[in-house]
């Protein structure tokens, strides 16, 4: 007999786990195995937020505390989608592949944060794509009754194993979209954390205002706009308040040029960046980055650069200029010309150009009752709207070695200068970067 689709979200989910932010979170016992096995243990030992907590004290939660969030709210949200006809086109194998997904969604992903992103590693989707399909997490799903390559194929879009598949790709729609768990679960849980009011989401309105649709994932009503538009806009807050705090980036800066450095001088390997924890990662950094090594080494110690300047992002002015391969370049560069100014000698491993990556605000839901997209129902988040939230985050930020600090607030404006001079140069082959 076919095991329904109610029985794979109800059976014997009789193993509780208990979280600050949800409160019991249950699992069946084949769950709790995943929970309980080195892929997923090891993200206990990986900050959410990285170096936040030298900003925000309380930012000391996990990337596994925030994994069993979004397991707990994609169940939520799967049961309610279910009841609403979703359970036409779902199968229990599905069913129970994408809670394995939901459960094991960052299973690959990077130590300390976004320190690692924009380096030339494989993406974290991918590593987990391979966690999945691998032992021991492969029997594992496969005895929690799910599919490994289903499951694996929900996180990883990459993965030509979804491709043709219609299920797998309404359960991708629903793990990575504007209103998907990820997102209501790190939202509020950094919030809490780090005690700022920007990131709580009223959950339990938002899945009551959603409705399934077989080929967008989800629609939402007219009612549900205004949730939507409170979710955006916490996260542009949280972004300018947490996330891209400057202390934050400083720190993110500083780790993510000692392993670009030891990359581009083999000192490391990228593969021996993959499955580490925050404490592997600076072992990693300590043996092996040499004179590099020193930037981690005042990471760890709380002895952040500075800020020297700032400039908003122009991409038409600056973007071919600070393409992550030229930055070392840069900064060289700045480096002696700084370096008269401050009538001593500065070297380019004082010296940090930082942007923050690209970001988006997925405003892509459909409004069924309006019969409209969200940018048409919305009177804030439209498209110039939207470019203009991004563009005012995109900071770019020159930290310096805090042992200059007489200087830089001494000659702050001829700084200012020298920075934004080099950032409009010429980007053809005379611009002096190779």
């Amino acid at each position: 007999m076919k095991k329904s689709v109610s029985s794979a979200l109800l059976d014997d989910y009789s193993e509780p786990v208990r979280d600050m932010l949800w409160g019991h979170i249950y699992l069946t016992p084949a769950l709790a195995s995943i929970a309980d096995s080195p892929p997923f243990t090891r993200l206990h030992r990986i900050l959410q937020l990285g170096p936040t907590f030298r900003v925000y004290p309380g930012a000391a939660h996990t990337r596994a505390s925030h994994s069993f969030g979004v397991y707990h709210l994609g169940r939520r949200l799967l049961n309610h989608l279910a009841e609403k006809g979703a359970d036409e086109w779902l199968s229990f194998e599905g069913v129970k592949s994408f809670l394995c997904a939901c459960l094991l969604h960052d299973s690959g992903h990077f130590p300390y944060t976004h320190s690692l992103k924009e380096l030339p590693l494989r993406e974290h989707e991918s590593l987990t794509g391979d966690l999945i399909r691998a032992e021991p997490l492969k029997s594992l799903v496969s005895a929690s009754g799910g599919d490994p390559y289903f499951a694996a194929a929900i996180v990883d879009t990459k993965d030509p194993f979804g491709g043709g598949n219609s299920e797998i790709r309404f359960f991708r729609k629903l793990l990575s979209g504007a209103l998907d768990p990820d997102k209501l679960d790190y939202l509020s849980r950094d919030g809490r954390c780090c005690g700022v009011p920007y990131g709580a989401q009223d959950v339990d309105f938002i899945l009551s205002r959603l409705h399934p649709h077989h080929k967008r994932g989800v629609d939402i009503d007219s009612r549900g706009v205004h949730a939507v538009e409170s979710l955006l806009f916490s996260k542009y807050l949280m972004y300018r308040a947490v996330y891209w705090h400057k202390s934050v980036r400083a720190a993110t800066a500083m780790v993510k040029k000692a392993l670009l450095c030891g990359l581009e001088s083999s000192s490391i390997a990228a593969e021996e960046l993959y499955n580490l924890d925050d404490q592997g990662l600076f072992s990693l950094a300590r043996e092996h980055l040499g004179r590099f090594s020193s930037l981690v080494e005042a990471v760890s110690n709380g002895r952040l650069f500075i800020t020297a300047v700032e400039i908003p992002f122009d991409s038409n002015v600056h973007a071919k200029r600070l393409e992550l391969t030229r930055r070392l370049q840069l900064e060289e560069s700045l480096a002696n010309e700084i370096s008269s100014v401050f009538g001593k000698s500065i070297s380019g491993d004082e010296i940090i150009v930082d942007l923050p990556e690209p970001i988006s605000f997925e405003s892509g839901l459909f409004v069924a009752d309006s019969n409209c997209n969200l940018s048409d129902a919305s009177n804030i988040f439209k498209g110039n709207s939207l470019e203009a939230f991004v563009s005012s985050l995109r900071i770019i930020r020159v930290f310096v070695d805090p042992r200059h600090e007489a200087e830089i607030k001494k000659n702050h404006e001829r700084i200012l200068h020298i920075v934004e001079k080099s950032l409009k140069l010429c980007t053809g082959g005379n611009d002096g970067i190779a």
